[in-house]
């Protein structure tokens, strides 16, 4: 008896929040529910944007990579070109979540901007992954290290390094990089390597 009456006692949430304990717990659901929270983080989100007086610093360096043909691909980063470099996986619930905002911040700036973004993962995994989303986004393995300053145990990970070697942006976890405070920023910077 004392089971039937609490029982009854369970409200709605109570029983929607459990449903979603569950689909947490079931590997097929996992992913899509994840995603979708950080989808939802998205909306309010956007990476935090460090004065140049304030930012860390990177010197210069080469950094080679190999695009998933096989090919060798030198970047330099920290001097001249303003870069966007990101560590991601497909695997990784805030990383498929913001993609779409780096595809988006790709495809209006990607000639002013050196995108690379590098993933340990196999060839085909990450190209598999680009084409059934439909993105052109320039991906790559790496090579070479980055300076400790740029390393990070954590994806996704994503700097904006000025032509300088100022890192203005650091953001760990999801943020929505189409948004209209980082494109105003990316704007005003592009404006100032234009004089520079």
């Amino acid at each position: 008896m004392r089971l039937i009456s609490s029982f009854k006692k369970l409200k709605w949430s109570d029983f929607l929040f459990g449903l979603f304990v569950v689909l947490l717990i079931v590997p097929q659901t996992r992913q899509s529910i994840q995603v979708a929270v950080n989808k939802v983080k998205l909306l309010v989100w956007s990476p935090g944007i460090a004065d140049r007086e304030d930012a860390d610093h990177v010197f210069a360096f080469d950094y080679h990579v190999t695009d998933f043909k096989g090919q060798k691909v030198t970047h330099r980063i920290g001097e001249d070109k303003i870069t966007f470099l990101s560590f991601w996986a497909t695997w990784c619930p805030p990383c498929v979540a913001e993609i779409s905002t780096i595809e988006a911040l790709y495809q209006d700036y990607g000639d002013a901007v050196n995108f690379v973004l590098i993933s340990q993962e196999k060839p085909e995994v990450v190209q598999s992954f680009l084409q059934k989303r439909n993105l052109q986004l320039p991906a790559y393995l790496p090579i070479s290290p980055v300076p400790e300053i740029l390393q990070s145990k954590s994806l996704p990970t994503n700097f904006l390094i000025d032509g300088e070697g100022n890192i203005i942006i650091k953001e760990t976890g999801a943020a929505n990089w189409n948004s209209k405070k980082v494109r105003k920023f990316l704007d005003g910077l592009l404006q100032n390597e234009e004089n520079r």
